[in-house]
């Protein structure tokens, strides 16, 4: 038996379809089974946080065509929840939209790639093309201004925000911020410092609830440490107005004394924003470091190669005041195992870090600083590499910065599900992991006497720590909280 697909013949051996002795059959439209029966939870965390009234209440782009008649707040659910599956182009809306029982399940009919995209350029303003050119032409680094659109977007996810830690005791919020290279081909990317084409948006963590809190789109050839304090202050009006300590994690893009006297100040009855940056190896710093006594310097008790000190160094540029308290410097000092040279023929490698906290330990405080890796970096990898933000959607700059707030939008609900509703079992997982035991779930959906019924196989009971209707109260719970 022979069957002819693009233009090649393949041999079937007995008629089978395969190796492995089954048969794929298409089911007709009356078929009501779906891949992505716990795709649900994600559309219900959404509603839980209510993240549908604040669409409703701030997302009015401009109104699609008549025949499209799909509100902004079902494109918004159908794209979380298309990034939540592990879609990362407009055009992964096609599976979705060819899972019928999933739509019967969720209520309304998925948005097709076309509309997707079309939502996607509304929010880039056509008219701002030529301004922003000639901005660029004098200013190659410049980051245009975000569009209405874009800002209601960014307050979406605000609101988002605050209603995950709407139940929260904490008091503390701890900022990271950092940049990310995007590595991009289109006709419009720009060089970044890694010498590959892309872009470099700048994204703050609330480390502890591991919810983004600021995000800024830019070309790939806008510095790091270009605009570092503007976002920082934006992320800090985005938290809870009931925080009452703010840490501020950086590397050198934040060296900066006007973003340093920033944090020392008092701002709205807050004590001073409590800091560690990465310090600039400048000739002055370096010297500093060189010239303090081995007597001086402290071993990490973990790591006999690591050594630390205090760093006797005040900068030229001026403080807030002559009464202001001059920040800490502490130096680091790495020696390579078993005399091996560094990368660059050094034989030791020095560091430094710059905070306004004189009370805490120098290495506790340097740990703690450099735990940040951990954090924004790692949000970064799952943004990149297990949502859709690795891959931008068109040339249209406002339009590439929508998909990236979408993007964080469904980082920080996925977020929210893990730490309010799911098993500790999942309170760490990565969405690949979420896809893998909860998202891919089969289901079969029944329409019996007015009632909607998603049955599972019973396997499913055997998973104690997936009880998916006892999660799904937990939802319910939320939302009427």
């Amino acid at each position: 038996m022979k069957h002819t697909e693009s233009g090649a013949e393949y041999e079937f051996q007995g008629g089978r379809q395969g190796i492995l002795p089954f048969e794929f059959e298409e089911e007709g439209p009356a078929a009501k089974v779906t891949a992505h029966g716990g795709l649900t939870f994600v559309l219900e965390a959404m509603r839980a946080l209510r993240v549908d009234k604040s669409m409703d209440k701030h997302l009015k782009t401009r109104q699609l065509k008549r025949s499209d008649g799909m509100p902004d707040r079902q494109i918004v659910e159908s794209l979380v929840l298309m990034l939540a599956a592990g879609g990362e182009h407009c055009d992964d809306m096609i599976k979705l939209m060819d899972d019928v029982a999933l739509q019967d399940i969720v209520g309304f009919d998925f948005c097709s790639p076309a509309v997707a995209k079309q939502f996607l350029y509304r929010f880039h303003d056509d008219s701002h093309e030529e301004e922003i050119g000639k901005r660029r032409e004098k200013e190659p680094s410049y980051v245009p201004e975000e569009t209405k659109e874009l800002l209601a977007l960014g307050r979406v996810n605000e609101d988002a925000v605050h209603e995950a830690v709407r139940h929260s005791d904490e008091k503390t919020a701890t900022l990271d911020l950092d940049a990310m290279i995007t590595e991009s081909w289109k006709r419009n990317a720009e060089w970044t410092y890694k010498h590959v084409k892309g872009y470099q948006p700048t994204l703050v963590l609330w480390a502890e609830q591991d919810l983004i809190v600021a995000d800024e789109f830019r070309d790939g050839n806008v510095p790091a440490q270009s605009g570092v304090l503007e976002v920082l202050k934006r992320a800090v009006s985005a938290l809870p107005k009931d925080i009452e300590f703010i840490n501020f994690r950086s590397d050198s893009a934040a060296y900066q004394h006007k973003v340093m006297r920033w944090c020392n100040r008092e701002i709205k009855g807050r004590p001073p924003i409590v800091f560690a940056i990465s310090a600039d190896m400048s000739k002055e710093f370096r010297s500093a470091v060189l010239a303090v006594p081995q007597s001086e310097w402290n071993k990490d008790p973990q790591d006999p190669f690591y050594e630390w000190a205090e760093v006797p160094f005040v900068p030229g540029e001026p403080y807030e005041s002559k009464h202001s308290k001059p920040n800490r410097y502490l130096g680091i000092r790495i020696t390579p195992r078993q005399g091996d040279l560094f990368a660059d023929g050094s034989e030791v490698k020095h560091f430094g870090v710059v905070t306004n906290d004189w009370d805490r330990d120098g290495l506790e405080l340097i740990k703690w600083h450099r735990a940040k890796a951990g954090t924004i970096e790692h949000t970064h990898h799952v943004l990149k590499n297990e949502l859709g933000a690795g891959v931008y959607p068109c040339s249209r700059f406002h339009s590439n910065a929508a998909w990236l707030r979408l993007n964080v939008l469904t980082y920080n609900i996925l977020s929210a599900m893990r730490k309010l509703v799911l098993p500790k079992e999942l309170e760490k997982a990565r969405p690949k992991t979420l896809r893998y035991h909860l998202f891919s779930t089969a289901a079969q959906v029944i329409h019996h006497a007015r009632r909607i019924i998603v049955r599972l196989q019973e396997r499913w009971r055997q998973a104690q720590w997936l009880d998916l209707p006892l999660l799904r109260r937990r939802l319910l719970a939320l939302s009427q909280c």
